[in-house]
């Protein structure tokens, strides 16, 4: 298919950081929406049934019934369109149709045919994905069948944002409790010095004989020891567990490390290096890869630099991902490098992602390009006070590097 006759909505930056704004792990939400999607196939008498988010360059199934599938370039989904609708999309035959004929599900399994998606969109209007099902033989959706479905994409995007506030909730009280924290270290050295000089005061007053200032001075000391004494028993409600409420620990245990972040890449991107029989190695520094620390939009930033890679490197090429968690006095920084093999790009093509105006060209293999992933990119890590650098040669490759600075729990 021709990049200009590519379905792309008007809105098409505004719907990403929509998406963004979510902050997914594509990876984690099949069982959340398990009961939704196969509700929606029976509902509608479908095999199949999906909940799909589509970002700059793939579609997502993040829950699915009736069909065992987690991501296809978006260029072969029929989801594309359906975002494009205001209420929803309906194909009767697929494989009579120009745009889907040819596309794997219909001439392979599962050769579905018949295909119904409603758009999932957010309380600003925002398109994200859709909720489609689909089926062996046309269909007549009832209008009751119809609002069912609209029902259930209405639950399924209010999952997502009462999920997303739930981890918003979970740092900040990570970030409370690292702030309480600090609050106790810091108090200790003056008060600790209160009580010491109340304690010197109070040996000259007992060899001048000075009652009364002595009975005054020893008030202030006992006062000195108790506000010491809660300051170490909350620096022992972080060191020992057993003080914390199972609930409370359970929050504080959670967090994003360097492993996990690897895991999850290799999970979510090892497919689409293997289609294009791509190399595809992450590496994390050993010394910091326990450290828990935000993962905010970090996904997005890396996912979206890992498939522009993929796209501009050519079968048999490498994509290498490094993360490394660099301790400084100041504050952390998680440092993000994703280097390809690829075809590389032009010092203005360069300027025009640091600009945030980068263009869409089409990848190695013909994958077509919207040129919104990196302007994303770009919009994201200005957003989290980071700095991205991009190193490029022509028929060699190309290196982003992305610094971020983070909060370690």
């Amino acid at each position: 298919m021709n990049i200009s006759n590519a379905p792309v909505p008007a809105n098409e930056m505004e719907r990403l950081m929509g998406l963004s704004e979510l902050d997914i792990d594509y990876a984690e939400h099949q069982i959340n929406f398990q009961e939704l999607a196969k509700l929606a196939a029976k509902v509608t008498g479908t095999k199949i049934s999906l909940v799909n988010l589509i970002d700059s360059l793939t579609q997502w199934t993040i829950s699915n019934y009736g069909l065992d599938i987690d991501q296809m370039l978006r260029e072969d989904s029929v989801c594309q369109y359906t975002i494009m609708e205001t209420d929803h999309f309906e194909v009767g035959d697929l494989s009579t149709d120009e745009r889907f004929k040819d596309k794997f599900y219909v001439t392979g399994d599962p050769k579905v045919t018949y295909y119904y998606g409603i758009p999932l969109k957010t309380t600003d209007g925002l398109q994200i994905g859709a909720l489609c099902v689909l089926g062996h033989e046309q269909k007549t959706l009832e209008p009751e069948k119809v609002e069912l479905l609209k029902i259930i994409a209405h639950e399924i995007v209010s999952r997502l944002k009462t999920h997303k506030v739930m981890e918003s909730l979970k740092s900040k009280l990570l970030e409370a409790r690292q702030t309480q924290k600090k609050v106790a270290h810091d108090i200790r050295g003056p008060l600790g010095g209160i009580v010491g000089l109340a304690q010197i005061i109070r040996d000259q007053g007992e060899q001048n004989r000075m009652d009364e200032v002595l009975e005054f001075i020893n008030l202030i000391h006992k006062s000195g020891n108790s506000i010491l004494d809660l300051a170490e028993e909350i620096l022992e409600s972080h060191s020992d567990k057993t003080k914390i409420p199972d609930a409370q620990r359970a929050v504080t245990t959670q967090g994003f490390t360097l492993t996990i972040f690897r895991d999850k890449l290799e999970k979510l991107y090892g497919p689409q290096a293997k289609h294009k029989n791509i190399r595809f190695l992450v590496h994390t520094s050993q010394l910091t890869e326990n450290i828990h620390f935000s993962k905010s939009k970090l996904l997005q930033i890396t996912g979206n630099l890992i498939s522009n890679s993929m796209k501009f490197t050519p079968h048999g090429g490498d994509v290498t991902v490094d993360l490394r968690l660099l301790i400084d006095l100041a504050r952390p920084i998680l440092h993000i490098s994703v280097r390809d093999t690829g075809v590389g790009m032009s010092e203005a093509n360069i300027q025009a992602i640091l600009s945030g105006n980068a263009l869409s060209t089409g990848g190695t293999e013909g994958e077509q390009g919207f040129g919104f992933g990196l302007s994303l990119v770009k919009h994201l890590v200005d957003s989290l006070g980071g700095r991205i650098n991009i190193t490029s040669e022509p028929g060699v490759g190309t290196n982003f590097e992305i610094s971020l600075p983070q909060n370690i729990y």
